[in-house]
């Protein structure tokens, strides 16, 4: 008895972890813009948002472990990849183009 409420809450919690990680990577995808994907020299936007859609898709209709673990690839390749290449391409990160040494009011100098 307590190993089937077990199952069911490890269930539970593999269904919520892999659908947020694949409605996050789905939403960076789509956030992206079109010539990012092209001068990052990466898949095209249309192919990572079917792709990661499909996943969103089969992670709510059809949880099952199989493809949860198919699509959770697709999106972890995404993620550490992909989008990586596209802030670099778009400039994202940090805003202003500062050092990682500045602090809120200029550069810090060390008290020289």
């Amino acid at each position: 008895m307590l190993a089937n409420g077990f199952d069911s809450i490890l269930s539970l919690v593999t269904f919520l972890v892999f659908t947020g990680f694949a409605v996050a990577a789905f939403a960076f995808a789509a956030t992206a813009r079109e010539d990012a994907y092209r001068a990052a020299d990466k898949q095209t936007k249309k192919f990572w948002l079917i792709l990661l859609g499909i996943n969103l898709v089969l992670n709510l209709l059809l949880p099952m472990l199989f493809l949860q673990i198919a699509g959770l690839i697709a999106a972890i390749v995404f993620m550490v990849d992909v989008r990586p290449a596209l802030r670099e391409v778009t400039g994202g990160g940090r805003r202003g183009g500062g050092s990682s040494s500045d602090g809120p009011y200029g550069p810090y100098n060390g008290g020289r």
